[in-house]
């Protein structure tokens, strides 16, 4: 007997969409890296492209940390609504203007604006990431592995940079840099739940 269609909208497909265009991000933003030009010394070239270099290296960790804990968020779901597809759109949309500030820094250099430019397009995912954490937290009755009061003060110290940038743009680097090690460590959900499954049946 042929098998017969479901109504129930599976995260699957939304989370093998949103790897695919993660992937894509962080090939656009590695193909800004290029090498100097033949006239410039070699120890001189890499001191040019240093600073575009850290920030390469920043703009992929965030992105990883999206991807990473977009895995974490969508591992609680069990059906996929209107709202969490718009909203998870808005966070690969808002994701996908990272590589341009990431070229901005580059062009521009350290700057007051480029870097208060760097930190706005920052934020901006963290809102459309509030948003579709509340969306899946509402529908499955679970908070979110990485819980709402890191997300708040992720975004606090992203929207404090804007205008830190102003006053010293290297605060401000240093800002991000914070939220980006924050990230870093595991939420102690999935520590708990890999400690779990590590442990020999009794």
């Amino acid at each position: 007997m042929p098998e017969q269609k479901t109504d129930r909208l599976t995260p699957a497909r939304l989370e093998a969409f949103s790897d695919g265009v993660i992937a894509v991000i962080i090939t656009i933003m590695v193909l800004e890296l290029h090498v100097p030009n033949q006239g410039t010394g070699n120890v001189s070239a890499l001191r040019l492209e240093l600073p575009l270099v850290l920030v390469y290296l920043l703009s992929f960790i965030q992105i990883g940390i999206y991807w990473v804990n977009h895995h974490y968020l969508i591992d609680d779901l069990d059906q996929v609504s209107h709202g969490i597809l718009w909203s998870n759109l808005a966070v690969l949309f808002s994701l996908s203007l990272i590589p341009l500030a990431t070229n901005w820094v580059a062009v521009r250099g350290i700057s007051s604006f480029s870097i208060a430019l760097y930190a706005a397009v920052c934020a901006f995912p963290g809102v459309s990431w509030m948003v579709l954490s509340t969306l899946i937290q509402r529908r499955t009755h679970t908070p979110p592995a990485s819980g709402m009061v890191k997300q708040g003060v992720s975004f606090c110290l992203y929207v404090g940079a804007i205008p830190m940038a102003f006053v010293s743009p290297w605060i401000a680097i240093g800002m991000i840099v914070l939220v980006a090690i924050l990230w870093l460590l595991p939420p102690r959900k999935i520590v708990e739940i890999t400690r779990e499954a590590s442990r020999p049946p009794i």
